[in-house]
């Protein structure tokens, strides 16, 4: 059966149920002790950590060394304090003697050290090139070997779930077992997840001991809340303004963005890369100048988010000076000074080359796709012919370093800042796709993690913006066109709190779930 059929089923058996079938209890028959929510996809490649669950918001049933506040303030988990060497290259992390996995087994550092060692060799999202060794130091003391200063590995480290190295194997994310705060209790694929709170659990136990993640699609999201069978419920694209009774429709600020990657360098044929229109400056510069951001909220995201300028919009390490006014005068001013004339036709053109170059976009995804319109009508107005292409990733990861790519990042951590724009990661993956390299860029971005104290490398990641001479935002080298950040929605249930939430990363997992533990139930609800 089919997923779509899965979740249609499963809303069939939740609505009208069918002998034999077990689906969620209604809101009214559930006490406060439990959930049903609707907030994501389903994690496809499982619950292990090694492999990058967790990254985007919290792995619950895994503990990590160290986690982030509501403001993202880096605090304990499993580890008790943390020292770097003054080189910034050894870090060295004593451990809480209490934790224990739900086997039983205690959480030593010997299980730190083989998750980071097993991660570092799946190949997977979890970026840990900076890591040289780990290893435990006794019973309860682990210790990071980097082979290069990284004061963003604090991220790294608060990101990454321990597992058990006793228990591991390759079908690990199938079954796992952790110390979080909660347990997997059971995983219907392609229907859903159901978590329990962990009893031995050190910390503060979670105020709802069991939830239900269903894997819904959009079209039966909705129905399923207005049936009351879903106490939050991922509000679809475009379905913001429908009511549904007894919930109240929240939208949390994100630092999931989108942005134009515009090649950076000149065509070279034999390569397959760079692009004559977008290296030239004065057409990316015209672009962030000349795109009105606010229209794009207003009228692509509904009023539900808000104008990018830089891909950590509302983070510590985000700076003011990325920020630009809309100016299309001025827009079309830089255009004109630099030789993009306008021939008669409405497109500009400078040493007989058009100003057109092609956008390609995720086909499947149609507020990317609206986005893209919406940006090749504004261009249109600039005399910029954008052709769009909606296509599979597949094709666009061929083409991203020629062709102009609508893109979204958004992550907890300045790495990001480093993946997009330090020359060490062009061409690399899908970071840094446009080909581009500044010594001046890679210095500050390199001074920044080599700093041990938080402030001085948040400048420094901020002079990565913009410097007052150089930079990567638009008075720089604009390497992006950033344009908006997506609120991430959802329907709420009158009376459930969801507490204090970190600004969202990219939407991946379940970013909203990411402080579960602190969920509650008001005495009114």
């Amino acid at each position: 059966m089919g997923k779509r059929m899965a979740a249609l089923a499963l809303i069939i058996c939740m609505i009208a149920p069918l002998p034999g079938c077990a689906g969620p209890k209604g809101q009214a028959e559930r006490d406060k002790g439990e959930l049903v929510l609707a907030i994501g996809s389903e994690p496809e490649a499982g619950f292990d950590p090694c492999t990058g669950w967790g990254r985007y918001g919290s792995p619950l049933i895994q503990s990590t060394l160290l986690t982030t506040d509501a403001d993202m303030g880096i605090v304990p988990d499993l580890a008790t304090g943390m020292q770097v060497s003054p080189d910034g290259l050894e870090w060295v992390f004593p451990l809480r003697q209490d934790a224990f996995f739900t086997d039983g087994s205690p959480v030593t550092a010997r299980d730190v050290a083989f998750t980071f060692e097993t991660a570092k060799n799946s190949g997977s999202i979890v970026d840990l090139t900076a890591l040289e060794r780990v290893e435990a130091v006794d019973e309860h003391t682990v210790r990071f070997r980097l082979n290069k200063a990284q004061s963003s590995f604090v991220y790294t480290v608060a990101a990454t779930g321990i597992v058990p190295s006793h228990l591991y194997s390759d079908s690990y994310g199938e079954a796992p077992v952790g110390s979080g705060p909660y347990k997997l209790a059971q995983w219907d694929k392609g229907q859903q997840v159901i978590l329990e709170a962990n009893e031995a659990y050190y910390g503060t136990p979670p105020l709802i001991g069991r939830v239900t993640i269903l894997f819904l699609e959009e079209d039966t999201i909705l129905a399923a809340a207005k049936a009351g069978q879903l106490d939050v419920a991922m509000a679809p694209a475009g379905m913001a303004g429908v009511e549904v009774p007894g919930m109240t429709l929240t939208a949390f600020a994100s630092v999931d963005n989108r942005g134009l990657t515009l090649p950076h360098l000149p065509e070279d044929a034999g390569a397959g890369t760079g692009n004559n229109v977008t290296s030239d400056i004065a057409i990316r510069r015209a672009l962030s100048y000349g795109i009105d951001r606010q229209r794009l909220v207003r009228d692509v995201l509904d009023g539900y988010g808000s104008p990018a300028y830089s891909e950590c919009d509302g983070m510590p390490w985000a700076s003011a000076d990325a920020y630009v006014d809309y100016d299309p005068e001025l827009a079309a001013r830089i255009l004109e000074e630099a030789g993009w004339l306008d021939t008669g036709d409405g497109v500009r053109e400078k040493d007989g080359r058009k100003a057109r170059f092609t956008l390609l976009y995720a086909a499947g995804d149609t507020v990317r796709q609206a986005l893209c319109v919406a940006v090749q009508q504004q261009a249109a107005q600039l005399g910029i012919q954008i052709d769009l292409h909606g296509t599979s990733w597949d094709e666009i990861q061929t083409r991203m370093h020629s062709d102009a790519v609508l893109m979204g990042w958004g992550a907890q951590t300045p790495t990001e800042t480093y993946l997009l724009y330090h020359s060490d990661n062009m061409g690399r993956d899908y970071y840094n796709p446009e080909l581009y390299s500044s010594p001046a860029v890679d210095g500050y971005i390199d001074d920044a993690m080599s700093r041990q104290e938080t402030q001085e490398a948040l400048e420094l990641w901020k002079q990565v913006q913009w410097d007052g001479e150089t930079g990567v935002s638009t008075r720089g080298d604009c390497v992006w066109v950033w344009l908006v950040n997506v609120d991430h929605l959802y329907y709420i249930r009158d009376g459930l709190d969801v507490g204090a939430q970190k600004i969202h990363p990219h939407g991946h997992a379940w970013p909203l779930a990411a402080n579960l533990p602190q969920w509650s139930w008001s005495d009114a609800a």
